[in-house]
């Protein structure tokens, strides 16, 4: 990969910290860091928090080699993280990161010029409604194009893979953009064939630029990136 390219995926399944693993993890972060991970009440979230923030920090200090002590990652109103730091150099202009996680498996991608965004689901079928009753609480959020392609698909468990499908597709690209989900995803319309040559309009333009890849991970988790 180019330099400052970076891939990284962790399945937090795999670490069953004992109490006193996870506090000396949770002590490398800086305190304002800490306080957002020991928030959540299940053990599960917290891990999951704690790997995001480490592999974000791990990221930065081996693309652009500074100190662990010297990161400063902030976010923005809509919560995408940046690094705030004039140590990027002409190397990396554009330097930026992202990283989501959802069930099991936590991401992190960058790139040193292009905007990136990254997102994983985990297709978690609903206990407590029917797969169609459970997506249509998100119809608005998707052009009836996406819609019929969604609940034509087949069956129930087709339907709902689908829906994720698109779901990470969408949240990926609002998070490389930075302005989270009140963009207006319903405006932003995926293409593809098969799940391949994904493309995207948004208000019916083509925007020819931008690449788009989707990943089946195990365990029925789905990343997407850009």
């Amino acid at each position: 990969m180019e330099k400052g390219v970076k891939r990284w995926l962790v399945d937090t399944s795999k670490w069953n910290p004992t109490p006193h693993d996870f506090s000396s993890a949770l002590s490398v972060l800086p305190q304002h860091e800490r306080s957002s991970i020991t928030r959540f009440l299940r053990m599960e979230d917290r891990k999951q928090a704690l790997v995001s923030r480490l592999l974000q920090y791990a990221l930065i200090h081996e693309v652009l080699g500074i100190p662990y002590n010297e990161i400063v990652i902030k976010r923005t109103f809509e919560g995408k993280p940046y690094l705030e730091c004039s140590k990027v150099g002409v190397e990396f202009p554009n330097f930026n990161f992202n990283v989501s996680h959802h069930g099991d498996h936590v991401a992190i991608a960058s790139e040193p010029l292009c905007l990136v965004g990254v997102d994983v689901v985990c297709c978690i079928k609903p206990e407590k409604e029917s797969v169609p009753e459970f997506i249509e609480n998100f119809s608005s959020y998707f052009s009836s194009l996406e819609w019929d392609n969604i609940i034509n698909t087949g069956t129930s468990d087709e339907i709902l893979v689908d829906f994720y499908r698109y779901w990470c597709l969408k949240e990926a690209f609002v998070k490389a953009v930075g302005s989270g989900v009140a963009y207006g995803v319903d405006k932003v319309e995926f293409h593809h064939t098969n799940w391949t040559n994904i493309s995207v309009k948004v208000d019916g333009e083509p925007l020819t630029e931008w690449r788009f890849w989707l990943f089946k991970l195990p365990e029925r988790h789905w990343v997407a990136q850009l």
